[in-house]
């Protein structure tokens, strides 16, 4: 109950910057502001997950690294929505949804079996997933699936406020530095 008081301040606040951001894609590309892309939640149960869009239209639904022509895909302003994380605040509502947590592991796509079944074998599916998470902080999509699997295994065995705490710091610390 906290974690959804909490995104709904957040959301109050960033309010003026979510109207910029959907004014900027509006003049790049048009209607939608929003892009929503089915992942696994807890317990494997499918949810669609919010982001300001950052590309065209018909780019296919798969995920970012394995569209062949990305540059040419992504928006003007996608670039820095990307950059600074800001196409990420949409899921505010996905916390307020409860579909998910502000720390937890990333939740998959929904169609990445290989992650899923790898995920299964550590009980990670079995816990809410986040916006950020031991393994975003620890190195986000330049991670193996295998490396990911194991941070996310270490944060559920380690789970605890100091940690979460050090997520927070390392997430904030990422996305100013970005």
């Amino acid at each position: 109950m906290l974690s959804k008081f909490i995104s709904f301040l957040i959301f109050l606040l960033l309010i003026p910057l979510f109207l910029v951001v959907a004014i900027a894609i509006f003049l790049d590309d048009g209607l939608p502001i929003f892009f929503k892309q089915k992942r696994v939640g807890k317990n494997k149960v499918l949810f669609n997950i919010f982001k300001f869009r950052t590309m065209k239209e018909d780019t296919e639904d798969i995920a970012t690294h394995l569209i062949k022509d990305q540059n040419n895909q992504i928006l003007k302003s996608g670039h820095w929505l990307r950059k600074y994380s800001i196409d990420e605040l949409p899921q505010l509502f996905n916390i307020l949804l409860g579909h998910i947590n502000f720390i937890g592991p990333r939740p998959a796509l929904f169609n990445q079996y290989d992650l899923v079944k790898m995920r299964d074998k550590y009980g990670i599916n079995e816990i809410k997933p986040g916006i950020t998470g031991w393994a975003q902080v620890n190195g986000r999509d330049s991670l193996s699936l295998q490396d990911k699997v194991m941070l996310d295994k270490y944060y559920i065995e380690n789970k605890n406020v100091v940690l979460n705490i050090k997520i927070i710091y390392k997430t904030i610390f990422k996305v100013i530095s970005a």
